[in-house]
């Protein structure tokens, strides 16, 4: 039966990639529906199996038309989707890796970047970049390189779903990353004089949480403080109050 069962999984998987290949993006977002519906919550040896050893080949593929496309915002969710079900299986780091060389991250970070790109795909790129981020030490570093891009997003969104993975990333950034902690630290100092209280309440909020890690406070911070504290919302008052802000 495995004898049999071989050819006939490399030869769909090989038809899968031509009809791609070939596809306009209507055809492309049926075949990431199907793929998305099929392979969620699958393991890197399971999809593997299912890709007959080549699903390295479409992750490739996919991540190169969301870095040529994703200006347009189209389909971006249902793209950005379909990544996911590579970051997150189980087993992942080959995955993580080749999307590291195709330049996945910084096109990530170039989607938090772009103000024509919509909140909730914002959002999932937000849950991408802190996937790869909770992989570990070397891969907070390299999103580090644009940390402030995900600061300033913290900082203009207008959503408090992007607002808040954007704080959540940079908490994660922070831990186990001595060597850009006061680089996230400046970043979100930089910010703290946004427009949405919603942004400031959570801005204050991280850079508690940073300070805690650092364990000292930058005289940077003092000027935007002292701002915060004439603000008409109570509750970024009181946050600016906390004696730990300025420990």
């Amino acid at each position: 039966m495995p004898t049999h069962r071989e050819p006939a999984t490399v030869g769909r998987v090989l038809s899968f990639l031509r009809d791609w290949d070939r596809g306009d993006r209507t055809v492309r977002s049926r075949m990431l529906n199907t793929f998305i519906g099929q392979n969620a919550g699958k393991t890197t040896s399971e999809l593997e199996s299912e890709f007959a050893e080549v699903s390295s080949l479409f992750l490739a593929r996919l991540t190169t038309w969301i870095r040529l496309t994703y200006t347009f915002g189209k389909i971006l969710g249902l793209q950005l989707s379909a990544i996911n079900i590579f970051l997150s299986a189980s087993g992942h780091n080959r995955y993580l890796s080749e999307f590291l060389q195709d330049e996945g991250v910084l096109t990530l970070l170039d989607i938090l970047s772009h103000t024509q790109i919509r909140e909730e795909d914002k959002a999932e790129a937000l849950h991408l970049l802190l996937t790869i981020s909770n992989a570990g030490r070397k891969y907070k570093e390299i999103i580090c390189e644009s940390a402030k891009v995900v600061a300033e997003c913290l900082a203009e969104s207008c959503t408090e779903e992007t607002q808040g993975k954007a704080s959540v990333l940079l908490e994660s950034l922070c831990q186990g990353n001595p060597k850009h902690q006061k680089q996230i630290y400046r970043s979100l100092i930089s910010v703290m004089a946004c427009n949405s209280p919603k942004a400031q309440l959570l801005i204050l909020r991280t850079l508690r949480t940073v300070q805690v890690i650092m364990k000292t406070a930058h005289h940077s911070i003092v000027e935007p403080l002292l701002n915060m504290l004439r603000s008409l919302h109570l509750g970024i008052q009181d946050e600016g109050k906390q004696r730990r802000v300025l420990e």
